[in-house]
């Protein structure tokens, strides 16, 4: 299976494709997306979508992770990331309905360093020790590497919460599958 990590950015887009299987994650390829030569930001949203067309067009992921939307103090800023964020996720949705997952940063650096407010540093360290050293070109890019990394540890604990919703939307015992989601849950708040 192969999973592609999205860390957005208006200027900047890191991403990393990775390939899963139940015995291990293999490192394909990371890069950064830039979008600085358009200095006005509404000529960037464009190419922006075009770009996540290509990204996915070339590497064929099965599923699709994102960085959610970080808390920052200038709302301008916020909007226009939103907005990139938007023109990529519009360009992938309708190829990829269901098999895109959104992570919070602070779960993507306790998932893949064991610290939800681990530095850049400290993120390509463990990315280094996952996959041997990599040359990441700019944080950005190893961000990306970070969000499909995410998704692929946790993915099959994904997995598990969803069956036990789909248990209960089909009659079955709703406090059954809280509790098997509350086990779920827990591992994830331990990561």
């Amino acid at each position: 299976m192969i999973i592609l990590g999205i860390d957005p950015g208006s200027r900047f887009t890191g991403f990393g494709v990775l390939r899963w299987s139940s015995k291990k994650i293999e490192y394909i390829d990371s890069g950064v997306l830039n979008f600085s030569s358009y200095k006005e930001f509404l000529p960037r949203l464009g190419p922006i979508h075009s770009a996540a067309k290509l990204l996915i067009e070339k590497y064929s992921p099965n599923e699709v992770s994102i960085e959610s939307l970080i808390y920052v103090k200038n709302v301008s800023s916020l909007a226009k990331l939103a907005q990139a964020r938007g023109a990529m996720l519009g360009a992938i949705l309708n190829v990829y309905p269901g098999k895109i997952y959104e992570y919070s940063p602070n779960l993507i650096k306790n998932t893949v360093s064991g610290h939800g407010h681990s530095s850049k540093e400290g993120i390509v360290n463990m990315l280094e020790n996952y996959f041997g050293k990599k040359n990441f070109n700019t944080h950005d890019e190893s961000d990306g590497v970070a969000v499909a990394l995410c998704h692929a540890l946790l993915r099959d604990k994904l997995k598990i919460l969803n069956q036990n919703l789909n248990n209960k939307r089909n009659g079955n015992s709703l406090s059954g599958a809280l509790k098997n989601n509350k086990k779920v849950l827990q591992q994830l708040k331990e990561l």
